[in-house]
């Protein structure tokens, strides 16, 4: 490792659930993408016979995408990235990325994040957010009920004063749905 700290960016699960040693945690925002559910979830919160969704970042210019960014414990960057590897590029439809983010401050450093692939087999950005709310009304992995996912992010994104009107709408729906 550089003797630079490591941040990683989260704008899922990651914000609720890091898995990983840190040190400092502020909210961030990274340019060029959005927050989006295009991702199938074949493994923690679907199946392959029944595929839930699960949130990535997916190029958007122009676009920018508000989350978390985690400085890392120092002397434990090595074993997060495996950490994160492990977890994220468990069906390759991620792709790990070093990208600039913006801290709350304005100061802007470096940081790995985890992007969506749209040539993957999991990519499906062309959904409806009527049709993201019906399979995540249903969906379940061995992590636990898709809704689950949602709400969790849902939650945190407004303890965190970050407005994401997607998901809030996604939320609302599926909340009626699944009462």
């Amino acid at each position: 490792m550089s003797d630079q700290p490591l941040w990683v960016f989260g704008y899922g699960s990651l914000m609720w659930d890091p898995g990983f040693p840190v040190a400092e945690r502020q909210v961030a925002r990274l340019d060029g993408y959005h927050r989006s559910f295009c991702m199938w979830s074949i493994h923690y919160r679907g199946t392959k016979d029944a595929p839930g969704l699960v949130l990535a970042l997916d190029a958007a210019p122009g676009g920018s995408c508000l989350g978390l960014g985690f400085r890392v414990t120092p002397g434990a960057e090595d074993e997060t990235l495996a950490i994160l590897r492990a977890r994220e590029l468990v069906s390759y439809a991620y792709y790990e990325a070093r990208v600039p983010i913006t801290l709350v401050g304005g100061e802007q450093v470096q940081a790995t994040t985890y992007v969506v692939d749209p040539k993957h087999d999991q990519y499906c950005g062309q959904l409806t957010l009527e049709e993201q709310a019906a399979i995540i009304a249903r969906a379940h992995g061995e992590r636990g009920p898709n809704t689950e996912y949602l709400h969790n992010t849902v939650d945190h994104l407004s303890q965190l004063g970050i407005d994401d009107p997607d998901l809030a709408w996604l939320n609302a729906r599926v909340r009626r749905m699944v009462p």
